[in-house]
């Protein structure tokens, strides 16, 4: 009897580690070449472009669900994540749109250097905003979506699936003026369903607006700039029974920060981390090849191995063991007090 118990024992032991392997986030690394096939511009003040990738022969992608992002791999090194805005049942192409940021390296690159015929190398797809459809996976009756400016392009394949499934559903596309909005004739194909609101013509939208007529039972999605989601996000907190799934294409703000130093390796260089900066922000001026996606402590993109010092960690992932091994999530978390040498 105590050998069988030894025996189960190690077998129990053995179930739980393999359970809890496969339950880990995992980061999909696997590079796809594809070459650029189309590209147009998609807003008529010129500063988006969308831009259709596909295998070099010709054949089937890897599947991907609304909400998905890529990984793109510049011919110049740099390595940005753009959310895929075609459809998922076309197999052999994928579609993503950029808009021109002043001073941005990466959508300066897709915009004047990636032409047709352009061969590159992507990576994923990987979804970090999946879309949960009532009755497919949410308890909820009915969908608002909310969308900003760029924001629509993880938003877009969710109304289009929400409509394939016959979905209750109301969206609010807003931006600056016409001109800057992206895909507005798509959206503007939904219907009545899916309104178009300017600031040049209405003013700034408030959170009330953007969530007229939500109540209980929906599910909120928002996309857009930090502002809007944060605005949205405290307004739902006091509707009940509302669900609110978010995403935003920039950092989130540091909050209680203290300045610190990172070094890379043990004798490299050291660089400085203001008190309302993130380690990772510093790291890409020096280090532009530096992977990272969510920045925002969930996707482990741009874990690093922490060889000295006293992390302070801010993620949502890593486990006690994986942290105690030293591993850090540059993104979103600092240094307890003076300097992290990270094994760079």
């Amino acid at each position: 009897m105590r050998l069988l118990d030894a025996v189960v024992n190690a077998r129990m032991r053995w179930t739980a580690a393999t359970n809890l392997r496969d339950l880990r986030p995992r980061v999909d690394d696997r590079r796809i070449p594809v070459i650029v096939t189309e590209r147009h511009v998609v807003a008529s003040d010129q500063d988006v472009v969308s831009v259709r990738l596909a295998a070099p022969g010709g054949g089937p992608l890897p599947a991907w669900r609304p909400g998905a992002h890529l990984d793109l791999e510049l011919p110049s090194g740099l390595l940005r994540q753009y959310s895929l805005c075609g459809d998922p049942r076309d197999t052999r192409g994928y579609r993503i749109a950029v808009r021109r940021i002043p001073g941005g390296a990466g959508s300066a690159e897709v915009h004047d250097d990636l032409g047709v015929g352009r061969a590159l190398a992507v990576r994923g797809p990987r979804n970090a905003f999946p879309f949960a459809a009532p009755g497919h996976g949410s308890p909820a009756a009915r969908v608002r979506f909310v969308a900003g400016g760029i924001g629509i392009t993880p938003i877009l394949p969710m109304m289009r699936l929400a409509d394939a499934l016959g979905i209750e559903w109301t969206a609010i596309y807003t931006g600056r003026a016409r001109a800057t909005l992206p895909f507005l004739t798509e959206v503007e194909g939904f219907g009545p369903r899916a309104r178009v609101r300017t600031d040049d013509r209405r003013g700034l939208p408030s959170p009330a607006e953007l969530l007229d007529g939500v109540g209980p039972d929906t599910a909120v999605y928002c996309c857009g700039p930090a502002p809007m989601v944060a605005g949205i996000a405290a307004a739902v907190r006091g509707i009940s029974g509302v669900e609110l799934h978010s995403e935003r294409f920039s950092a989130p703000p540091v909050v209680d920060g203290m300045p610190f130093e990172i070094q890379l390796s043990r004798g490299g260089e050291v660089i400085g981390v203001p008190a309302d900066r993130s380690a990772l922000e510093m790291l890409l001026r020096r280090r532009p090849d530096q992977p990272y996606s969510c920045r925002q402590g969930f996707c482990r993109t741009c874990k690093v191995r922490v060889l000295d010092g006293e992390p302070e960690h801010r993620d949502s992932v890593l486990t006690p063991a994986e942290r105690a091994a030293g591993d850090l999530l540059v993104c979103v978390s600092r240094c307890a007090g003076g300097r992290l040498v990270l094994d760079l």
